[in-house]
């Protein structure tokens, strides 16, 4: 189920609220929750279903992407500066502490796994 399909189930759950009343309310938010569960399930199940055919399931943590774009912005003033006031050497220690977060991300990602 999409986040659109989702958006329109929770649209006619509250549409059915307010046509219904509050004495209907503990059913409808059951019956949301249910395919919510039901959703979540059939993700699981396809997220098993891919690791047991030896493919990656779909990025759950998308801070790595965001560590990336971070990284990459602020390289490039701490390139400019480091190489100005340092040279050679401090672009090279600023690039290997840039180099050294993402890796240290990486290594302590796969180790929660």
């Amino acid at each position: 189920m999409t986040a659109d399909e989702m958006r329109k189930d929770l649209r006619a759950a509250v549409a059915a609220r307010q046509e219904l009343g509050p004495e209907y309310e503990a059913e409808i938010i059951d019956s949301f929750l249910e395919r919510l569960d039901a959703r979540d399930a059939a993700r699981h199940q396809q997220d098993q279903g891919l690791e047991i055919a030896g493919l990656k399931p779909r990025e759950t943590d998308p801070g790595g992407l965001a560590l990336a774009i971070v990284s990459v912005s602020v390289a490039i003033p701490i390139t400019a500066i480091s190489a100005d006031m340092l040279g050679l050497r401090g672009l090279i220690v600023s690039w290997a502490g840039l180099v050294a977060i993402n890796f240290a991300r990486t290594i302590g990602r796969r180790n929660s796994r």
